[in-house]
C-alpha cells in the first residue's frame, strides 16, 4: 500500500532528482523564442524546495488556497510544484474569460494568497479581485502592488531543504475552474488522489513511457510529465489562443528537441494539419477539448510516422481521461458519424465504469440502476472513476445537478459524475458523443435533436466550414436553426449554400426537420480554453433575433 506521502503530483519530483538530476525537466522559451530557460530535475526538485519553504515564511500553509495567475514560464512550474509540496491548494482560473465572471471566480474561491504576474497584480488592486487574498507576490522584478517578489521567496527559503507535506489522498490539491464555455465557470475541487489516478489511467491508455518529449500545447498538462518521467518543451505560442499559434515555431522546437508526443486542442491540430509539414519524430499525439473534425484525424495521420498514434481521448476538467479512441479507428466509423451516429469517443478507460442513463435537467441525489437507458438508446453519460471529482468549491447546487451518490454492494460509497454530454453505447461497448445536454434542441415531447448526431452530415458539403444546430424559442417547442459558416475565402453565395443544405436534409429523418438554415458571417464564437467547442448559445441569441426581423419584414 503507498504511504500518504507518495498521494502528491510532486512527489515524483525527489526521486527523479536523485535517478537523474541532470536531465531535462522542462525548457520554455525566453526571448526571441530562443529555449535559453532549462531547469533540470534537480533544480526544478530544489528551486520549488526553496520556493515551498518560503512561502511558508510569508504565511502560506498546508492548504491554504493561492490563486496562480502567471503566464507558463519557469516560475509557473517551479511556483506550482512548490504550492504542492507545501500541501497548499493553487486555484488556476482561465485568463480569457469575461472580467466580471472572473472576479466571480476568484471571490469564491476566498483565496489567502495571489500570486501574479505585474499585470495581474495591478488588476486585482484597481478592480479588488479576490479581497481576501491578503499574502501578494509577484514574479516581476519589484514588488508593486504586492508584499514581496517570488525571488525575494525563493530566497527567503534557500537551504531549507526536502519540503514535500505528506499530504493524504482525500486533501483538497487545487481548484480548476472550468472554461464556462456552456455557463458560469466553476470550480473543480481535486484531491491529490484524483491527479494520480489522472496520471496512472494516462500512462496506461497510451503507453507512455519515461524519457519521452513532450510538448504540452495547454500548459497545465505539463505538470503530468514529471510524474511521467518525461521533457517538457513548453511552445512558444499563447496558450488561450491555440488557433492562431505559429506553426512554424512549432515546428521548430519539435525538430530542435525530438518531440515525440504532443497534446493539443482540435483547433491547434487544425493548424498543423493546414501547415502540411511532416513531423517526423512524433510517436504520439493526443487532442481533447471537443471532437477533432475527421479530415483533420485524416490529414494528421498522414503527416504523422506509420507507426505513430493519435488519440482523441474524451473528458472533461471535472473527470479526465474517461474514454479513448485512436484516429484510425475513429477514421473507419467516419461514415457513420456523417449519417447521424454522433462522433465515437472510443471505449471507457479501466477502472471507469461508464454508464447511460435518461435525460434529466434535475438533481438526482442516489444512483438507482433504473435510471439506465436500454442498450442502443441516447441519454446522459455517467462516470464513476478514481479521477472523478467530487464537487464544485461554494458551488452546493452545482454539485448537486452534477453528482450522484451511489452505494455500493459492500457498503461503501463512491461519487457518479454526471457529464452533461448526451451520448450511447454501440453492440461492441464504444462510446458515441452526440452532443451537450444544455445545448440539445426540444421540439415537443418525443423530439429531440442532437448536435453532433445533426452538424457533422452537413459539415461534409462544399464551402461550408463547419456548422451549428441551436434551438430558438419556448423550452419545451423549439425552432431548430442550422447556422453555417462558410470556408475562408469561399466565394460560395450564402442563399445558394442555405437552399442546398435545406435540400439535403431530407436525405435523414432527423435532419429533415429543420427548416431554417442561416448564414453566419463570421467565424463562430468558440471557447477560450482550447477554442473548439463552439459557443452555440451565442449564436441562438443571434437566431433568434434573425429570425424575428425576418418575420417582421
Amino acid at each position: 500500500m503507498q504511504s500518504s506521502v507518495t498521494r502528491n503530483i510532486a512527489a515524483a519530483l525527489p526521486r527523479l532528482a536523485l535517478a537523474t538530476p541532470e536531465q531535462a525537466a522542462m525548457r520554455t522559451p525566453g526571448r526571441l523564442g530562443r529555449y535559453s530557460n532549462v531547469l533540470s530535475y534537480a533544480q526544478l526538485d530544489a528551486r520549488s524546495d526553496a520556493i515551498a519553504a518560503g512561502l511558508g515564511k510569508r504565511g502560506i500553509a498546508r492548504g491554504s488556497r493561492v490563486v496562480v495567475m502567471v503566464r507558463p514560464t519557469p516560475e509557473f512550474f517551479l511556483l506550482m510544484f512548490a504550492l504542492f509540496k507545501r500541501g497548499a491548494v493553487p486555484v488556476l482560473v482561465d485568463p480569457g474569460i469575461a472580467k466580471r465572471a472572473l472576479k466571480q471566480c476568484l471571490d469564491e474561491a476566498q483565496p489567502q494568497a495571489f500570486i501574479g504576474i505585474p499585470l495581474a497584480m495591478l488588476a486585482k488592486k484597481l478592480l479588488g479581485w479576490a479581497s481576501s487574498a491578503h499574502v501578494r507576490i509577484t514574479t516581476g522584478r519589484n514588488a508593486w502592488w504586492a508584499d514581496a517578489t517570488l525571488a525575494q521567496v525563493e530566497a527567503e527559503g534557500a537551504g531549507a531543504g526536502p519540503q514535500l507535506a505528506a499530504t493524504g489522498g482525500d486533501e483538497v490539491a487545487a481548484i480548476l475552474f472550468t472554461s464556462g464555455s456552456t455557463g458560469v465557470p466553476k470550480g473543480v475541487v481535486y484531491r491529490h488522489r484524483h491527479f494520480i489516478a489522472q496520471i496512472e489511467m494516462l500512462g496506461r491508455a497510451f503507453g507512455i513511457e519515461a524519457g519521452g518529449i513532450d510538448l504540452p500545447t495547454f500548459p497545465p498538462f505539463a505538470l503530468f510529465d514529471p510524474a511521467l518521467g518525461l521533457t517538457s518543451i513548453i511552445p512558444d505560442m499563447d496558450p488561450t489562443r491555440p488557433a492562431k499559434a505559429n506553426p512554424r515555431k512549432l515546428h521548430k522546437a519539435i525538430t530542435r528537441f525530438g518531440v515525440t508526443q504532443l497534446f493539443g486542442s482540435p483547433a491547434l491540430m487544425r493548424v498543423l494539419a493546414e501547415y502540411g509539414e511532416s513531423l517526423p519524430s512524433i510517436r504520439r499525439v493526443t487532442s481533447a477539448g471537443a471532437p477533432v473534425p475527421p479530415q483533420v484525424v485524416q490529414r494528421m495521420l498522414e503527416l504523422l510516422p506509420k507507426d505513430a498514434q493519435f488519440w482523441t481521448p474524451y473528458g472533461a476538467t471535472e473527470c479526465l481521461p474517461v474514454a479513448v479512441i485512436e484516429g484510425r479507428e475513429l477514421l473507419a466509423l467516419r461514415s457513420r458519424t456523417e449519417t447521424g451516429a454522433g462522433t465515437c469517443v472510443g471505449r471507457p478507460v479501466a477502472p471507469n465504469e461508464v454508464r447511460i442513463i435518461r435525460i434529466s435537467d434535475t438533481a438526482i441525489v442516489h444512483w438507482d440502476n433504473s435510471l439506465q437507458v436500454g442498450a442502443g438508446q441516447v441519454g446522459e453519460i455517467t462516470v464513476a472513476g478514481p479521477s472523478a471529482t467530487d464537487s464544485y468549491y461554494n458551488r452546493d447546487a452545482q454539485t448537486a445537478l452534477a453528482k450522484i451518490q451511489e452505494t455500493l454492494s459492500d457498503g461503501s460509497t463512491r461519487i457518479v459524475h454526471r457529464m452533461g454530454d448526451l451520448g450511447w453505447f454501440d453492440a461492441d461497448g464504444r462510446l458515441w458523443f452526440c452532443g451537450r445536454k444544455s445545448q440539445r434542441v426540444v421540439m415537443d415531447e418525443v423530439t429531440t435533436l442532437c448536435t453532433e448526431q445533426v452538424e457533422p452530415y452537413f459539415n461534409t458539403r462544399p464551402d461550408v466550414a463547419r456548422t451549428a444546430l441551436v434551438g430558438v424559442g419556448e423550452a419545451g417547442k423549439q425552432t431548430p436553426v442550422l447556422l453555417f459558416e462558410l470556408n475562408t475565402g469561399s466565394r460560395a453565395n450564402p442563399v445558394e449554400v442555405a437552399d442546398e443544405l435545406r435540400y439535403i436534409a431530407n436525405g435523414l429523418v432527423h435532419t429533415a426537420k429543420i427548416s431554417h438554415f442561416l448564414h453566419y458571417p463570421k467565424p463562430f464564437p468558440v471557447d477560450i480554453r482550447h477554442n473548439a467547442k463552439i459557443s452555440r448559445e451565442k449564436l441562438a441569441v443571434w437566431a433568434a433575433k434573425k429570425l424575428r426581423i425576418k418575420q417582421a419584414q
